[in-house]
């Protein structure tokens, strides 16, 4: 938060109103505010700046809205030390200076630091508000922003789909008409509905379980399965604690589409896919394929999909951006897991 304006404005006319405030009656003249004024300006430098260091650093340590009750609580309680501490700095050299004017002693310290903190409690109330309201703007800003990726995504999805309706009720005639024996065909047919139900359903959602974008992604690779058999080999590894936390809907399911869209599968080159999150880095899904980039068929790769799933990410607030490697022959994808309280969708 630049607050330049705020200590350079903020310094002179809080030391000059407490300057004023100060004076006594009998003093008149210019000179004498001056004075006053200087040692208020000294003073209130002080306090101000040694304050702002200790809300600076509870706002890093503490930047979320959830911690917002905690760093309050301490920011209370550190202030009155840092005050205290600060009140007893800035008097020693003016004692040294003014002794006759700075009685070094217990009770005029206290005093002191007493009617500083007065001041003190204002301009960190105006710091939290100023903060409040820069959250307040960033959330609303990233809520927007949001919303405008959920709506092109589904704009999308709908633009390449069929009416469900239709569709179910195709899937459904050509379920009855495949001879009850042949159980290969039934088993694909329901497969291919459970993944378009999966889309349908996970339009409208911030983020999903990442247990229920495993169970469609097992679904999804079945169909492939069909089609690729044992040119196509799939390793799933995911640790207990992991499926829990939530991933946006269908970005694994893209990183999976990509590396079978993009690269060869053939019995001499047959395509890995490992899919894992570790005990030893459990806060992000590792999405990772043999890169055999094809050379017919399919167009080259643009990065649009890949460019929507970063920012998706990052106006989900996750703590880490989601990265991408290529190292030697492998392309690896890491998604960040979410925590488990999905966001709200945007209106």
């Amino acid at each position: 938060m630049n607050d330049r304006r705020f200590l350079l404005g903020g310094i002179p006319l809080l030391s000059l109103l407490i300057a004023a405030i100060n004076l006594p009656a009998e003093a008149r003249g210019g000179p004498v505010l001056l004075m006053h004024w200087g040692v208020s300006l000294y003073f209130t430098t002080g306090y101000w700046l040694s304050n702002r260091l200790l809300w600076g650093w509870l706002r890093r340590r503490f930047p979320s809205p959830a911690q917002t009750p905690r760093r309050l609580w301490l920011l209370a309680g550190l202030a009155l030390l840092v005050t205290t501490a600060a009140s007893v700095v800035l008097f020693l050299p003016m004692h040294w200076v003014l002794p006759s004017y700075f009685e070094l002693s217990l009770h005029y310290l206290v005093k002191q630091t007493k009617f500083s903190l007065v001041p003190t409690v204002a301009v960190l109330t105006l710091y939290e508000t100023m903060y409040f309201f820069e959250q307040w703007k960033t959330s609303l800003h990233r809520a927007e922003q949001l919303g405008r990726a959920q709506n092109q995504a589904q704009l999308e999805a709908l633009q390449s789909q069929l009416d469900p309706h239709f569709l179910f009720n195709n899937l459904n005639t050509l379920s009855a008409l495949i001879e009850p024996g042949n159980a290969p065909a039934q088993d694909f047919v329901e497969q291919l509905a459970d993944v378009y139900r999966y889309v349908l359903l996970a339009q409208g959602r911030a983020t999903v379980p990442l247990a229920e974008e495993l169970a469609f992604i097992e679904t999804y690779l079945a169909l492939h399965k069909a089609r690729f058999r044992d040119n196509l080999r799939v390793e799933i590894s995911i640790v207990p604690a992991a499926l829990a936390r939530h991933v946006a809907p269908l970005s694994v399911q893209l990183l999976v589409e990509n590396a079978l869209k993009h690269n060869v599968a053939s019995r001499e080159h047959p395509l890995h896919l490992r899919l894992t999150v570790t005990a030893d880095a459990p806060e992000a899904l590792v999405v990772e394929n043999t890169l055999r980039p094809r050379t017919a068929g399919f167009a080259p790769g643009t990065g649009t999909g890949l460019a929507n799933v970063r920012r998706r990410y990052a106006l989900l607030g996750a703590a880490q951006a989601v990265e991408i490697q290529t190292p030697t022959g492998r392309f690896v994808v890491r998604l960040p897991l979410l925590p488990a309280h999905s966001p709200a969708v945007p209106g």
